[in-house]
């Protein structure tokens, strides 16, 4: 399914976006690897080649989404390396650990300018090329937390509501031109998403997170993802907790959804 497609990932330094790297490394896929550390990329490209990926199919590109000028240039890079661009994962993210009356409103522009700004302006530098070739698949990684509000997540619920707005808009448009669009809706996954998270003051929360720590397994995840990529789905939703329950709930009973959102933390 994957031979030889080029797929670009965006925060793939890390959890989630590492894993998926390994993934489709291991599908004989072409390999595009975005982040700021380009240290940690070049580690994870070293460990996609050690899954078996040739050299020559993997591209590390570092970048940060937040350079929005930056975008269409690296796209274009992508384009004259490997020729075209088959599907883009949109994982780059930061999330959040504090109360709405104590958070600077810089916080609250970071995780907009990274979490939402970032992933449109990236995704509109790669859609003219699909369009081009009326081919294409376009994902985002949401959240739980872009179907529900919980406490001490404001922005970050904020912001993955609003790419998961943003990208089912996009799919009533494009799904007609041969460009696919996925959400996928990752619950507690293990990763370092809690220590990485913003503070109040915009530092760094710095610590873990227990429904983080008694979540699904990074790799259990990706692997998850790819094959529901390939199936071509929608809205992926990925976990093993409670809290996936909770979309379920949402939709169906969200009075009930209001009252046991305050007993989260």
């Amino acid at each position: 399914m994957f031979t030889n497609r080029v797929v670009w990932i965006t925060g793939a330094s890390s959890g989630i976006g590492e894993a998926l790297a390994v993934r489709f490394a291991r599908k004989n896929a072409k390999v595009v690897l975005s982040a700021r550390r380009q240290a940690e990329l070049e580690r994870v490209s070293q460990r996609c080649i050690d899954a078996g990926a040739a050299p020559e199919n993997m591209l590390v590109l570092p970048l940060d989404v937040t350079d929005l000028p930056s975008l269409p240039l690296a796209a274009d890079n992508v384009i004259t390396q490997f020729g075209q661009i088959d599907l883009l994962i949109n994982n780059a993210g930061l999330s959040q650990r504090s109360l709405c009356k104590d958070t600077d409103l810089s916080v609250y522009q970071k995780l907009l300018d990274v979490d939402v700004m970032g992933q449109i302006a990236l995704t509109k530098a790669v859609l003219p090329h699909m369009l081009e070739r009326q081919s294409g698949h376009l994902a985002v990684t949401a959240s739980v937390a872009g179907k529900v509000g919980v406490p001490l997540r404001t922005g970050y619920c904020a912001a993955k509501h609003a790419v998961m707005g943003f990208f089912d808009a996009l799919r009533a448009e494009v799904e007609d031109e041969g460009i696919q669009v996925s959400t996928i809706v990752p619950g507690f996954i293990r990763t370092d998403i809690a220590r990485n998270a913003l503070a109040a003051d915009g530092s760094a929360f710095g610590k873990e997170d227990d429904n983080i720590i008694g979540g699904m397994d990074v790799t259990e995840c990706a692997d998850m993802i790819v094959a529901a990529l390939a199936k071509g789905k929608r809205e992926i939703p990925v976990g093993k907790g409670k809290e996936m329950a909770a979309l379920w709930v949402k939709r169906v009973a969200p009075e009930m959804m209001f009252k046991l959102a305050r007993k989260q933390d």
